[in-house]
């Protein structure tokens, strides 16, 4: 007796008589079935009067374990998961969050701990619906807590339960008809050139640089407070290397890259005289311009900053006309004012982007430039 056998765990079919398998089409004998159930067990079955009967058969019984399979590993996470605490199954999940920064990962702790734990960590998996979604929103609003810290923990609270409905546990997502906080984010004040020449002679030296290389070369927060003579490989070219990381308070990596990774932007030469000047003035250590005014081996501190930007705002009250402070200016708008005199020129081809695509979308429309030809532009506009 011969037997043909299909895919790997579907089982055979075959005709027990005399004749050879080339035969069976024309022998009058009926085709039978061999299989493992659901339960390993072999059996079998009898009476197909042809080939394509026999297979189909065979397909429908596969077709059942898999089911029965997947019904059972649902059943499986459902038991294991559905009666876990938010908070225990939330520590699972962020340990996989393997792709998050250390400030991403600290922002998420913070809310984790002061908004969705207090509220939601004791609560079963398995009892979460729109009701108790809807009912954490409204627990925020009455806490008094601001839109933009509602929105973040919406957030989180939606890709913990996002993940726990991939694994089976709910039916229907529980975010189903769950309005999220309305979240606006104002827009930014983007300072003029005036405006910047006011900051410039109301801050001190150390505000003074970091400005100009925002607002004249791109550079970001972190980056600017990396500043090092040694990255000028250029008289007209700035290479952006590092950044200081708020969170640890050390050199790290350039925003969404690795280490090692860099971008080169235009230097007009108007800010690298600025770099020349403080660096003749105040010295470097290891090419670093900014440096801790208490340890100059450690890194420019984050919360100098603030220290720097709320004298310089007293002083800018006073000397601006306009009051530009009281417009809603921060610092990363120096950066945005950098994209506006670029934009303005028709130069920009995305040297101050970093690598995500919104801020392809925001800087990399432009017509592209020759790097040189940029930092000359920029510095007859800084100039003017």
């Amino acid at each position: 007796m011969a037997a043909r056998a299909l895919a790997r765990g579907m089982g055979t079919f075959f005709k027990d008589c005399e004749h050879p398998e080339s035969r069976w089409s024309k022998c009058p004998h009926e085709y039978k079935i061999r299989y493992r159930s659901a339960t390993g067990r072999q059996a079998e079955e009898s009476g197909f009067g042809t080939q394509d009967k026999a297979i189909a058969r065979l397909m429908e019984v596969y077709n059942q374990k898999k089911a029965a399979t997947r019904s059972q590993s649902k059943a499986e996470r459902f038991q294991k998961y559905g009666k876990m605490r938010f908070e225990e199954y939330t520590e699972e999940w962020k340990a996989g969050q393997r792709h998050l920064a250390a400030s991403s990962v600290r922002h998420l702790d913070s809310l984790l701990e002061h908004h969705l734990y207090p509220a939601l960590g004791s609560r079963r998996m398995n009892s979460f619906d729109h009701k108790v979604v809807d009912g954490f929103i409204r627990t925020m609003e009455r806490n008094g807590a601001g839109l933009a810290t509602q929105s973040n923990a919406f957030d989180k609270l939606r890709a913990v339960l996002l993940d726990a409905h991939r694994l089976g546990l709910y039916s229907d997502s529980p975010l189903d008809g769950v309005k999220p906080p309305q979240y606006d984010p104002a827009r930014a004040v983007i300072p003029s050139l005036e405006q910047l020449r006011a900051i410039r002679t109301a801050g001190d030296d150390a505000l003074m640089l970091v400005v100009d290389l925002m607002s004249g070369c791109g550079l970001r927060n972190g980056e600017a407070f990396a500043v090092n003579l040694n990255n000028i490989v250029a008289d007209d070219v700035y290479r952006i290397s590092e950044q200081v990381v708020q969170s640890t308070r050390r050199y790290g990596p350039l925003k969404r890259r690795k280490a090692g990774e860099y971008r080169d932007v235009p230097l007009p030469a108007c800010i690298r005289e600025t770099n020349e000047r403080y660096a003749e003035k105040y010295g470097t250590f290891d090419g670093y311009l900014l440096r801790r005014p208490t340890n100059p081996r450690k890194p420019y501190p984050f919360w100098g900053r603030a220290t720097s930007g709320s004298g310089s705002r007293r002083r800018a009250r006073s000397t601006s006309r306009k009051g530009w402070f009281s417009m809603g200016t921060v610092i990363s708008s120096r950066r945005t004012a950098w994209a506006t005199v670029s934009r303005s020129r028709m130069l920009l081809s995305g040297w101050g982007t970093g690598a995500s695509t919104s801020g392809s979308r925001i800087y990399r429309h432009l017509l592209p430039g020759s790097i040189g030809k940029a930092a000359q532009t920029l510095d007859m506009a800084l100039a003017a």
